[in-house]
């Protein structure tokens, strides 16, 4: 049986903001799935956004425990992704899952991986999925050149851009910024 896949998603912590977006594409095998799949959601009464990436029910497993783990440590960002990476390396269930995260609150930007892996990502740019790595690049530049951009033109730039490049990517694009 053939997964459903492929998306980017792409967060930007830039002059002070913080935004992360996603296309709306879902593949299963070499096939056009759904196109505008929602990959962008908004935990904590918007304070926290998170995209996803990989197995639609494995992301919402993961998407689940992150939720759980942030009200048990008081909505600490940084520590619900590592406890959630603890349980993931430990649990059976959730080794075998097939998925990534970016979350985002206004201070800080994290990926958590599908290997049990929390990162800090270099140069304020998260990025992950089939077209992360057209996503990333155009990120970097826009960053290097266009410093006067915001996190959610950079975003929204470097989603379309991918779009351009990879055919596991479209330009349905969410865009969201964490509340304050």
């Amino acid at each position: 049986m053939a997964k459903i896949r492929s998306t980017t998603v792409v967060g930007i912590y830039h002059n002070g903001e913080v935004c992360v977006g996603a296309d709306g594409q879902a593949t299963m095998d070499k096939h056009i799935a759904k196109s505008n799949v929602k990959k962008i959601r908004k935990l904590l009464d918007g304070k926290i956004v998170t995209g996803f990436a990989g197995s639609t029910a494995d992301a919402f497993t993961l998407l689940e425990r992150f939720e759980e783990k942030l009200n048990a440590y008081q909505s600490n960002m940084k520590r619900a992704a590592i406890e959630l990476a603890k349980d993931w390396r430990k649990d059976q269930y959730l080794r075998k899952l097939e998925a990534m995260m970016v979350v985002a609150n206004k201070e800080e930007l994290l990926i958590i991986s599908g290997t049990g892996d929390v990162l800090e990502p270099d140069n304020q740019i998260a990025a992950i999925g089939s077209g992360s790595m057209f996503a990333h690049a155009a990120a970097l530049a826009l960053k290097k050149h266009a410093p006067h951009l915001t996190a959610e033109e950079m975003v929204r730039e470097s989603l379309n851009i991918a779009a351009d490049i990879c055919i596991y990517t479209n330009h349905n694009l969410i865009i969201e910024k964490p509340a304050k």
